[in-house]
């Protein structure tokens, strides 16, 4: 190898099934075992045990559970992608800088400075692998060539072993055999296939002119990689300054309050990183490892921003969940990190010139109770979906995001506006009776047995209806028989033109709602 042919040369580390990988991780699952991640009802990663199953990229998942009854459905999460794959690149940039993220399970890096470094490209890729192991990639491949695109097809074709290294000037015949569909989109590579073009040479041997009038550039640009021609190179990625912070403890600590009063010193440095660089945190997340192998990760939100008793506070609020700070963990915690998730300029947050007003003081007072009750202390009320006037009462934890709602989003058999002012958690029952004093009902067709005359909530004293409307009838989820459930809705009005929503079910009729 020659000091000229030196610059052109890539290095590309391949983790295969890395979404599996991190999806497992984050959930608790064996990624040994039959794992698939959907996207839009459609399977978008798969481990390898699922695909000796016949599981498949593009497969629905109707049938990718047909075909392996037992696997374990996950739904794509892109940002966990990046995140978990965050560590991975730092510490592959220890050994070796100017690295590549080109998605995430997959680096490429220029090969002059490891290979001068190591003595070789092949020394140069075990001290990769050796670097990966480290932080728990025991299958990854590296493959070396003369283009990121050659070296990651090296990569994912080497058997059997780790390391695929194609010699210098050789990446057009290595490439040759290898399917047209990896340099150009779906749609032009069925033309191809159609024009008996279905390999990376036989696409290669087309005249490069005739390829970019029909194609254009971007054939033209296929065509160059079909040939070994790469024309890109790695562009390596400035490190983002690094906010998270972690400690182990050795040895693991079994109390709440310990692991509180042992972080606070990390708690304040995560805070200060951030106002050195005149930001602050609106959301972190917390990650827990025990000593029992269990992983715990949950994201945290702030009305404001985070500071660092804020911080102490979600994580003794994680490992609390129901119990107390004095309770005993489930299993020692051997680490704790505190990553940030959503960061803004201090510039967005600064007070007004006369002060934050009652809204700060709110705020403050909210928070202390928080701190001293719990995380569920202190709720806010919300609107969610629902059916039932009951289920669209969202109470959320102070600081937490409310649960999205799409004001266009149908369900069938809801209350249309405008809604009762007052709702009743705990339903009263209610006896609404005919003029001989008979209990009406709801017969099979959907009527009512008789006209209303009189209706007593809760055991009171017998009220005179005025006018009635109804039964509608709300059914949902007619195919389980155990969650499944059928009742009638009814109005009336009383002698005072108060109107109520009443509900019939099998038990009878109650009060779901009143209208004052």
């Amino acid at each position: 190898m020659t000091s000229a042919t030196l610059p052109t040369r890539s290095i590309v580390l391949w983790w295969p099934d890395w979404p599996v990988f991190a999806a497992a991780r984050e959930t608790g699952l064996d990624a040994a075992g039959p794992i698939a991640l959907t996207e839009a009802g459609l399977v978008y990663a798969c481990s390898a045990t699922a695909r000796r199953d016949g599981v498949a990229r593009g497969l629905r998942l109707r049938e990718a559970q047909y075909r392996s009854p037992a696997v374990a459905v996950l739904p794509y999460d892109a940002a966990l992608d990046v995140r978990a794959f965050e560590p991975v690149v730092r510490r592959i940039e220890e050994a070796v800088p100017g690295v590549q993220v080109v998605r995430p399970g997959t680096l490429a890096m220029r090969a002059r400075g490891p290979v001068r470094y190591y003595g070789g490209e092949e020394a140069a890729a075990r001290a990769l692998l050796e670097t990966a192991a480290s932080v728990g990639a025991a299958d990854v491949r590296v493959g070396i060539a003369d283009g990121p695109f050659a070296a990651e097809q090296a990569a994912r074709g080497v058997q059997p072993g780790p390391v695929g290294v194609i010699p210098p000037g050789a990446s057009a015949s290595f490439l040759a055999p290898l399917p047209v569909r990896l340099v150009v989109e779906p749609r032009v590579a069925v033309l191809l296939n159609r024009l008996g073009v279905r390999t990376l040479g036989d696409f290669a041997a087309l005249p490069e002119a005739d390829v970019r009038r029909r194609f254009g550039a971007a054939g033209a640009f296929a065509h160059d990689l079909a040939a070994g021609r790469e024309a890109t190179r790695v562009a390596a990625r400035t490190p983002p300054p690094e906010f998270a912070v972690e400690q182990d403890f050795e040895p693991p600590l079994e109390r709440i309050d310990q692991l509180a009063f042992a972080f606070r010193v990390r708690a304040e440095e995560f805070i200060d990183r951030m106002r050195a660089k005149r930001l602050v945190c609106t959301a972190v997340r917390v990650d827990l490892d025990d000593e029992r192998g269990g992983h715990s990760s949950r994201e945290w939100l702030h009305p404001r921003w985070f500071t660092a008793a804020d911080v102490v506070d979600r994580v003794r609020w994680q490992l609390q969940g129901s119990g107390t700070a004095d309770s005993p963990l489930a299993a020692p915690i051997t680490r704790v990190r505190i990553v940030p998730e959503r960061v803004d300029s201090t510039g967005n947050h600064e007070e007004g010139l006369w002060g934050g007003g009652p809204d700060e003081r709110v705020h403050h007072g909210l928070t202390r109770v928080q701190g001293m009750l719990g995380h569920d202390a202190v709720v806010t009320a919300s609107v969610g979906g629902g059916r039932m006037l009951a289920d669209r009462q969202v109470l959320v934890p102070w600081g937490d995001r409310p649960p999205t709602r799409r004001d266009d989003a149908p369900w069938p058999g809801s209350l249309p506006a405008l809604a009762p002012a007052s709702v009743f958690r705990e339903r009263p029952r209610v006896a609404l009776a005919d003029a001989a004093g008979g209990s009406v009902a709801i017969d099979e067709r959907g009527s009512v047995t008789a006209a209303p005359e009189t209706f007593a909530v809760d055991g009171a004293a017998p009220a005179t209806v005025r006018a009635w409307a109804g039964p509608w009838p709300v059914v949902e989820r007619w195919w389980d028989a155990e969650r499944g459930r059928r009742v009638h809705r009814f109005q009336v009005v009383d002698d005072d033109g108060c109107a109520w929503l009443l509900v019939r079910d099998g038990e009878g009729w109650w009060a779901e709602a009143r209208y004052d």
